[in-house]
């Protein structure tokens, strides 16, 4: 139903055209008139009004009629893709701490990560994982990740025990070589000046992570949040969520004041929140999953939440599903994806 410009003389619209084209924005007006913002459905709406009108009416000139058609578009772009039929759902994309697997090697870890159907990887040095032992190494890793379709998100948890600037470069280099912008780190607070200057330097995010009462350096995210806040942006947190829990801190609160400092986020599940060793498959303790989702959600997170599953290391993978399913139920429940 496409109208030829040549039918129609300029300045004047034929009474066939007229009909044509009242008829194609009528439909599409029913087609666009979605749920939106109050402000984006008046201005469509508006134009919508406008052009139709204009049909009915002489116009002085195919440009009055292309500028209105750009306004129509431009309102029709601005609306919520869901009344087209198209639109994806909410994600939050699920993925693997590979410490999860720290007894198996990176062959296994990759088999493991079929079956547990992510391709997103958070890859520590440990085992031959990330191996920082030479460059030559590092990139044979990489390469067998890509290889089997698997996406390295961040290195680490990379420890900086030490303010000394050429162990900080080294461990720089190293998750620079891997290709990746994100370091999952634990620096100690004599160390944070000399890695701020690397963050800088290298322009790579690190995402702080917590590790509980028993972490003298950071036992909670707010501990985290109370030093990075005047530093540079690109330093961040990795919210352990098991970890801040025991450290007496909700761990949705935790992701709240977090807000776009957040880079990455550590998922487990206790049947004790205050005892370490009460770690369980996600949705079988007392961690309120759909909770954190929600608020990871309100704060527009476009991170990983990466499941670091400690327990069983011998046999880790039954509970790492049992945990994803759970996930993902969760997930599907909300109307979200993975």
């Amino acid at each position: 139903m496409l109208l030829k410009w040549k039918t129609i003389e300029p300045g004047i619209w034929t009474k066939a055209a007229s009909y044509q084209l009242r008829l194609v924005l009528s439909l599409f007006s029913r087609l666009v008139c979605c749920p939106c913002s109050g402000r984006q459905a008046e201005r469509s709406q508006f134009s919508i009004r406008r052009m139709m009108n204009a049909t009915t009416t002489s116009v002085t000139n195919r440009r009055s009629f292309l500028r209105d058609g750009a306004v129509l578009g431009a309102a029709a772009c601005a609306l919520s893709t869901r009344a087209f039929g198209f639109a994806g759902k909410p994600q939050l994309r699920l993925g693997v701490a590979s410490y999860s697997f720290h007894k198996f090697d990176r062959a296994h870890v990759i088999e493991f990560m079929k079956q547990l159907r992510t391709p997103y990887l958070n890859a520590k040095d440990v085992n031959d994982h990330l191996p920082s032992t030479s460059p030559e190494a590092t990139d044979a890793a990489v390469a067998a990740y890509k290889a089997a379709g698997l996406q390295l998100t961040s290195a680490g948890v990379i420890y900086f025990a030490k303010a000394d600037e050429a162990d900080v470069k080294q461990k720089f280099d190293y998750v620079k070589r891997a290709g990746l912008s994100l370091i999952v780190g634990s620096p100690t607070h004599e160390a944070l000046p000399i890695v701020e200057r690397f963050v800088k330097q290298y322009e790579m995010r690190i995402a702080i992570h917590n590790h509980g009462p028993e972490d003298k350096e950071w036992p909670s995210p707010l501990d985290i949040l109370k030093v990075i806040e005047p530093m540079d942006k690109r330093i961040g947190l990795c919210i352990d969520v098991g970890h801040t829990a025991r450290s007496g801190t909700d761990p949705v609160e935790a992701i709240h004041k977090a807000g776009p400092r957040l880079y990455d986020l550590h998922m487990k599940d206790l049947a004790d929140m205050k005892v370490k060793e009460s770690q369980v498959a996600v949705g079988e303790g007392k961690m309120p999953v759909k909770a954190i989702f929600e608020a990871l959600n309100s704060i527009g997170y476009k991170g990983f939440v990466d499941l670091e599953y400690e327990i069983h290391d011998d046999d880790p993978l039954p509970g790492m599903m049992t945990s994803f399913a759970y996930m993902r139920k969760v997930l599907g429940e909300m109307g979200y994806q993975d």
